[in-house]
């Protein structure tokens, strides 16, 4: 097959080692952004940040070469961060032949302003609508970090979309002996899952910073706390993921996405600045040139949230460890934690 990733990002990039290794013909196009990227991947055929080089035989186009990587591919890979959305719909989604279908795996939800959350996917389909453009958009969920996806790492994850077919047809171009790939239809169930684990593991990884602070930076980890973080997170997300109608199985890959963030990526570098004691303002500057999209998805859940509160059909009492994460973000509260809100009787 024919695969053209757009976006060279990490996880796009990731994406390129099992379509390569498959024997798939696959062209990896630069946004605008990734021009430096992209001369980088020209020259060495490899990412900075993976051990291993790319599989050989990879192409590498600028986007100004979009019509010449694109022309007579199977599908696309969407590779844009959530910073990216709007270009993406613009600039690809608009312009592209929207006979061919695309799978992204870009995280993230939107909020509307009833308090509705819906899925990037269905958010472009509804843009798309407006211009009368119908095309095929699946999308890519569940715990896989991309640097241990280039390593070969085992990787279990699900693909997304309305269209049986072509999810068969991603997953037989993509699957490997190491990417193992689910299927299912419950767009909105496994979109809310990868995206709402964000802003959880953020709150998990106060935990660690929490610790450092109290008991000095050479301290060993603490589980206790971080465990009962979890707890928490996972009693929340289960609570979200039924409002949004989320299956089961899209819930579990949820929590496993949790688990791996939690441990790795950058949700955890900004939970544990945060930890320590920085500010939001601090953090943030601190790791300048990191893309943080953790905080934009706890933003836009919280504010979801409120606004259903105020109709009465969820009580925010239910959510404390979002909340708190909302006003450690925008009203300077200090990250530790409200441990005392999370326990229950039941007696």
């Amino acid at each position: 097959m024919k695969i053209a990733i757009i976006g060279a990002g990490m996880m796009g990039s990731a994406l390129a080692f099992p379509a390569r290794e498959n024997g798939n013909d696959v062209r990896v196009v630069g946004t605008p952004l990734d021009n430096d990227i992209i001369t980088g991947y020209k020259k060495t055929n490899k990412h900075p940040k993976f051990e291993n080089a790319f599989p050989s035989g990879l192409k590498f186009y600028y986007f100004e070469q979009i019509n010449e990587a694109v022309y007579g591919v199977d599908f696309i890979i969407g590779g844009v961060s959530s910073f990216g959305v709007d270009w993406f719909l613009n600039e690809v989604l608009m312009k592209i032949d929207p006979s061919i279908p695309v799978i992204s795996v870009t995280k993230g939800l939107i909020n509307l302003e009833d308090g509705t959350l819906i899925s990037y996917p269905e958010y472009w389909e509804r843009e798309l609508a407006k211009h009368n453009i119908t095309r095929d958009i699946c999308a890519i969920g569940g715990p896989c970090t991309s640097y241990e996806l280039a390593y070969h790492d085992q990787t279990e994850v699900a693909f997304c979309g309305k269209n049986p077919n072509t999810l068969k047809m991603i997953k037989k171009a993509l699957a490997t002996d190491y990417y193992h790939v689910s299927l299912t239809k419950d767009v909105i169930g496994l979109e809310s899952a990868v995206a709402l684990k964000n802003g959880y593991a953020l709150a998990i990884a106060m935990t660690i910073g929490l610790c450092q602070r109290n008991n000095g930076m050479r301290e060993d980890l603490h589980f206790n706390s971080q465990a009962g973080a979890f707890y928490q997170a996972t009693k929340e997300m289960r609570k979200l993921l039924r409002l949004q109608g989320a299956t089961e199985d899209c819930e579990n890959m949820g929590i496993g996405d949790l688990y791996v963030t939690v441990y790795g990526g950058r949700t955890r570098l900004i939970g544990i600045l945060l930890g320590q004691g920085l500010s939001y303002d601090e953090a943030v500057a601190k790791l300048d040139g990191v893309t943080l999209e953790s905080l934009v998805v706890s933003r836009r859940v919280a504010t979801a949230l409120k606004v259903k509160a105020q109709k009465g059909i969820v009580d925010l009492k239910d959510f404390p460890m979002l909340m708190h994460v909302s006003e450690v973000l925008d009203d300077g509260k200090d990250a530790t934690l409200p441990w005392e809100s999370f326990t229950f009787e039941q007696v």
